[in-house]
């Protein structure tokens, strides 16, 4: 909330109670499960709010295989994502072994890279094995 105060933008009890609702929360999420999970909050605010902490860093909007999309709270710095195809489970993740290779494609482009964005397709640990 205080990246979104910093833009200007105020935070009313309805921002707050989302804001809240996502610190607590773990893996993926759907604006549509957003809204039935915070029925007290209007469908409108929880797009609008939605939007704003996407626009500030405070979630990551993942596009999924079947071309749908997931967001996810973003807890901390630079970090990738990975979706389990089964069930569905989202977890950022961080390996140096990615940064470096990132960063010896980015002395082979001609310029600079500015962003990019990695997400891995898995069948997680919880999953049944006749998935893999």
């Amino acid at each position: 909330m205080a990246a979104l105060k910093d833009r200007g933008v105020r935070v009313t009890s309805p921002r707050k109670a989302i804001a809240d609702h996502l610190e607590h929360r773990r893996g993926g999420f759907t604006i549509e499960a957003l809204c039935e999970e915070l029925p007290s909050v209007g469908r409108a605010t929880v797009y609008r709010t939605v939007k704003l902490l996407l626009e500030v860093g405070g979630v990551c909007k993942l596009a999924l295989m079947d071309g749908s999309q997931v967001y996810t709270v973003s807890r901390a710095g630079h970090h990738h994502h990975y979706v389990c195809v089964a069930c569905g489970a989202v977890e950022e993740f961080r390996a140096a072994s990615v940064e470096r290779l990132l960063s010896s494609i980015g002395h082979e482009l001609p310029g600079e890279v500015v962003d990019h964005r990695i997400e891995l397709y898995v069948i997680c640990g919880n999953c049944p094995a006749e998935w893999a």
